[in-house]
């Protein structure tokens, strides 16, 4: 594989952004909340995975204080296995500690054992259930957690 860049998420990205969103998401984000995030919230840090100039994944988190929360990471179906998820979250998790960030949490779909157990790799582990919160198919979501400091 051609060698993996990680940077920040640019307008330009969106496009690109929303194809990997919509492969791997039943419930993908309108254009519309990618710029918001980008443009208007202060708390929102969002990166591309980009190979051979082509996005291939993302990762967004939003950080308040010394708490950071993931909100998205998905990589495109055909460059999975590749562990490009892995290097996107500890990018987003080593840029978390350079701003401070004491604690780091994520909800992942209960049935979704792959990333639950990348995760467990960085030391995240389950801290509860949210009953139903997934809007698709009304799956619980774990949410996970690592102190980072």
């Amino acid at each position: 594989m051609a060698q993996l860049v990680i940077r920040k998420m640019e307008l330009d990205d969106i496009n690109e952004v929303m194809k990997v969103d919509a492969a791997s998401f039943s419930s993908p984000w309108p254009e519309e909340i990618f710029k918001q995030e980008i443009n208007t919230n202060d708390h929102a840090h969002y990166f591309v995975a980009v190979v051979d100039q082509v996005v291939v994944g993302y990762a967004g988190l939003w950080i308040v204080i010394d708490d950071a929360q993931i909100t998205n990471i998905a990589i495109l179906p055909n460059y999975r296995g590749n562990k490009i998820g892995e290097k996107l979250f500890k990018f987003s998790c080593q840029y978390a500690l350079q701003l401070g960030v004491k604690r780091l949490s994520l909800e992942v779909r209960a049935s979704n054992t792959v990333a639950q157990n990348m995760y467990r790799k960085f030391g995240l582990i389950p801290g509860g259930i949210r009953k139903n919160y997934y809007t698709d198919n009304g799956e619980d979501a774990v949410i996970m957690w690592v102190n980072l400091l």
